[in-house]
């Protein structure tokens, strides 16, 4: 029994990484079209999350964590808007780093995996029901 409990912890900490990525990348997509109010101003900077595995002591296995969220280094796109307020002199308007299809595909990976650990949990949860089923 010791087995299944340590499978939805583990199921659990994959879960918690995964809902953390998919908030990360729901910020980014409502930020995609977030430009600079001022000139000079940066646009929204695309974040991503950075995972890494930890040595759960209790549990005796390792885990997922999110390590950090960090800003994504590519560069800003600029797009031709003479009349925006925070355009440059050559009438240019910097914007986010965030392209929609990889933030879906990145949703998509990410819903898949947080799935994923929800049917593990159920199916553990189903085991354990039936352990104990027999025991009685």
């Amino acid at each position: 029994m010791d087995d299944l409990f340590k499978t939805m912890r583990i199921s659990a900490a994959g879960l918690k990484a995964q809902g953390t990525r998919l908030r990360v990348i729901s910020e980014n997509m409502a930020n995609v079209n977030s430009l600079p109010t001022q000139p000079g101003e940066k646009p929204y900077q695309r974040k991503v999350t950075i995972f890494k595995n930890q040595l759960d002591r209790e549990l005796g296995a390792k885990t997922v964590v999110v390590d950090k969220v960090k800003a994504d280094k590519s560069k800003f796109r600029l797009r031709f808007e003479p009349n925006h307020p925070a355009a440059d002199a050559n009438g240019y308007v910097q914007t986010p780093n965030v392209k929609g299809l990889v933030e879906s595909m990145d949703m998509k990976e990410a819903q898949r995996s947080y799935d994923a650990n929800v049917k593990v949990i159920k199916l553990t949860k189903e085991m354990i029901g039936n352990t104990l089923g027999i025991l009685r």
